[in-house]
């Protein structure tokens, strides 16, 4: 397909742009990352989406065009009540609290597939974490199915998951911003879990993300502002939370817990990992046992559409 003509749609400059329909914006991405897709012109794209900003219906086409590249995707299933877990950020301020919450989580019967990427410059990432507390890493789908019906939680790279929207990410210092692949890929579910958990780093995307998960029918999320990106709620005032659950979406806060706030300063990525190893042994302070205890609340309504009865509706 002439991909220039969507091009010329949505590099316009900030008011001559316009958006794509669902099935444009996949019909594009499918072809730009398919192989003999023109690097060229996929840089341009990316660049005039970011110039733009996508539009929920966008996103959807793109995950659309991102999940035919999955294999065994919707030919392969989560265990019921399962958990979808992205976690393409990383931390640098403070351990990971919400993955150590995840291990008790699965202890306590919940299935979670956890995916991301193994390496982020200069912080500490999930497969980093998880691989400290045993979780097993799988190089396919297949493999993250039967890993969660046996052990309960299971790891797998985008790398290995979705090849050519990993890719993306290594754009990323070429072109000197995120393109959109960050949050596709935070939408992908690709063992369709009937829960997901999603942090973002941008206020906007928070509803934005919640409105794309309508679209794509997933059964329930929570997605909300998260501790530098990654899907770990706050202890203390939490901004922008949203509920979806098939096509209703709920704005929720819940009470503060008084502790120290979250961490200002960037510390070493060992020194994080040290700090997540001593809160697998019952460690840490008030702050992450708080923000443990609120996880725990949010992987129970992902896993049974249950909300706390402390979590109210935002007015």
């Amino acid at each position: 397909m002439d991909i220039s003509i969507y091009l010329r749609r949505v590099a316009r400059g900030k008011h001559g742009a316009e958006h794509l329909q669902r099935q444009e914006a996949a019909d594009v991405l499918g072809t730009l990352l398919a192989p003999g897709g023109d690097s060229l012109q996929l840089g341009a794209f990316l660049i005039g989406e970011r110039m733009k900003g996508e539009t929920t219906a966008e996103l959807a086409g793109f995950v659309d065009a991102a999940r035919t590249f999955i294999d065994g995707y919707k030919t392969l299933s989560a265990p019921s009540g399962a958990v979808d877990l992205p976690c393409y950020a990383g931390k640098c301020r403070a351990a990971p609290a919400y993955l150590a919450a995840a291990l008790k989580a699965r202890d306590a019967g919940i299935p979670l597939l956890v995916h991301g990427v193994e390496e982020i410059s200069g912080r500490f990432s999930a497969w980093q974490a998880l691989g400290r507390a045993g979780v097993r890493r799988v190089d396919t789908l297949a493999d993250a199915s039967q890993l969660l019906k046996n052990e309960g939680i299971a790891y797998i790279d985008l790398a290995q998951l979705c090849p050519p929207l990993f890719g993306l990410f290594a754009l990323r210092p070429r072109l000197g911003v995120r393109s959109f692949a960050h949050t596709v890929a935070r939408l992908l579910n690709p063992l369709c879990c009937d829960g997901q958990l999603n942090g973002v780093f941008h206020t906007p995307y928070v509803a934005r993300m919640a409105e794309t998960n309508v679209l794509l029918e997933q059964k329930r999320s929570l997605v909300f502002m998260g501790a530098e990106g990654e899907p770990e709620l706050y202890a203390t005032r939490q901004k922008g939370l949203i509920a979806q659950q098939r096509k209703t979406t709920i704005p929720l806060n819940y009470p503060e817990t008084l502790c120290d706030a979250y961490p200002r300063q960037a510390e070493l990525v060992q020194d994080i990992g040290t700090k997540f190893s001593a809160l697998l042994e019952g460690g840490g302070d008030a702050r992450e046992h708080a923000v443990m205890m609120r996880m725990r609340e949010a992987f129970d309504f992902a896993s049974t559409g249950t909300l706390p009865l402390i979590w109210k509706k935002e007015m």
